[in-house]
């Protein structure tokens, strides 16, 4: 009989109780489960809501179950349900009586909210980690790179001369703020829900704190209604595993425009390549592209997670059962991603003579252009259509503006002197950039030095 299965005259249908049982995807929190369970009991039994003896043999049972579990020794059953009732049915299996007063006092719909908080908290931490090492590996790469030009872009048209550095910096802030926003999310996912029972608390006198102390919570949730129907910190830990996803798709995205024979700015490693079952002679980024891929995948958890609460009335619904398994989809994507980026950005080629050739096509040095003629006088917007014309002319030549004679620039515009050469190479474009947040390799280090501070405060 199903532990809740007194007042029924019939049993589940076999397909029907197929169907709602979610053992085959919750079970992988049997840990926070358990660790749960055993701070609830230990609770109970300072309480003398049951006896300490049971308190005690519940404790040290549940314990020797989490070591089965571990190695292996235990089989879950699908009649169970879920893995809250599996555990309390071995619990009860292998202590009888004592076994069946663990459940006083709580509801598994604060449990189940209990175990997924515990979990999801642990993820973050896990995603942060991974999240640091790629920030680490950005930042070394870009210490290696400041001086490396390649080409800035708008419209995926070569706009302005930049660095391979500050370009590799705009992805450590990206990613820097994925991990602020995860810090965030803990804080509110970082709240105990046990006690909350079914919807209406208890007449049971719980010591709550005690609880969420011994689990390791720094806070208890203030609403029971709320405690047990609350899936926002699920829906935010999915919105902010979006969002590394959409960092890491734009950044494979480049790569893989990157790597092809048009641009040659990088060579990606074969280890992280793949070849064609007919084209002997090619060499794809398919890990860069699977990355990019599973983006979408994650928009989709969110997606129907979102979904599946956005009509539904307090406390607890079995609808809600779907939580888990798109937020640990999420989660899986975004930890099983984070590494292969990594590693596959670690041990790429950088071509450097490449991105230079890149930088100096497509009048990346017209803004210069410009900015030296308003600093011999001419306003911008005039200075701005002196540039385009000359450009122009350049373009009809089939040369650069550098490429142009002196008394070709003199004829766009008398202003212009001897030095203008010097001043718009591509060395000049980029290191007199030197604005906070600019490309200039003086500012990029600083910018280097601030994320390093950043990310540790952020660990």
């Amino acid at each position: 009989m199903k532990l809740w299965g007194g007042r029924f005259e019939k049993a589940t249908d076999a397909q029907a109780n197929d169907f709602q049982s979610s053992i085959r995807f919750d079970r992988r929190m049997y840990r926070q489960d358990i660790l749960g369970s055993m701070a609830h009991a230990e609770m109970l039994g300072r309480q003398g809501i049951i006896p300490e003896e049971d308190s005690r043999r519940i404790v040290e049972a549940l314990g020797g179950i989490l070591e089965d579990i571990e190695a292996g020794k235990v089989e879950f059953l699908v009649d169970a349900e879920d893995i809250h009732m599996n555990i309390e049915k071995i619990l009860t299996d292998r202590i009888g009586e004592a076994g069946k007063r663990l459940h006083t006092g709580r509801s598994r719909n604060d449990q189940v909210a209990l175990d997924v908080r515990m979990y999801t908290k642990d993820a973050i931490g896990e995603i942060k980690a991974l999240l640091a090492e790629l920030v680490e590996t950005l930042i070394k790469l870009a210490e290696a790179n400041l001086n490396t030009v390649m080409p800035g872009y708008t419209h995926l048209q070569k706009a302005q001369p930049i660095t391979f550095a500050h370009h590799l910096m705009a992805y450590v802030n990206m990613f820097l703020r994925d991990m602020d926003r995860l810090g965030d999310c803990y804080e509110r996912t970082d709240v105990m829900p046990l006690g909350s029972g079914a919807l209406a608390g208890t007449t049971y006198p719980l010591d709550r704190e005690f609880v969420a102390e011994k689990l390791g919570f720094s806070a208890i949730t203030m609403n029971s209604l709320d405690g047990v129907s609350d899936r926002d910190f699920a829906l935010e830990t999915m919105f902010d595993c979006s969002v590394i996803m959409t960092h890491l798709s734009r950044f494979c995205e480049e790569l893989i425009l990157w790597s092809s024979n048009e641009f040659r700015f990088v060579t990606m490693d074969d280890a992280y390549s793949t070849g064609s079952s007919i084209m002997p002679q090619k060499k794809n980024p398919d890990f860069a592209e699977l990355i990019r891929g599973k983006t979408g995948r994650v928009y989709g958890d969110l997606t129907a997670l979102l979904t599946v609460m956005k009509g539904l009335p307090l406390a607890y619904n079995k609808d809600m059962q779907e939580d888990k398994e798109a937020l640990f989809d999420a989660i899986d994507t975004v930890k099983l991603c984070l590494p292969v980026f990594t590693r596959m950005v670690d041990t790429m080629k950088i071509n450097g003579e490449n991105m230079y050739r890149g930088a100096n096509g497509g009048f990346t040095n017209a803004t210069d252009v410009a900015d030296y003629l308003v600093k011999h006088g001419l306003p911008f917007r005039e200075a701005h259509a002196v540039v385009g014309h000359m450009v122009l002319v350049a373009e009809k030549k089939g040369v650069g503006i550098d490429g142009l004679s002196l008394e070709e620039l003199k004829e766009c515009s008398p202003l212009i002197g001897e030095d203008i050469y010097g001043e718009i190479s591509l060395e000049t474009c980029v290191n007199g950039r030197t604005v906070v947040g600019g490309p200039a390799p003086s500012a990029v280090a600083k910018s280097i030095a601030a994320a390093k501070e950043t990310l540790e405060k952020l660990k």
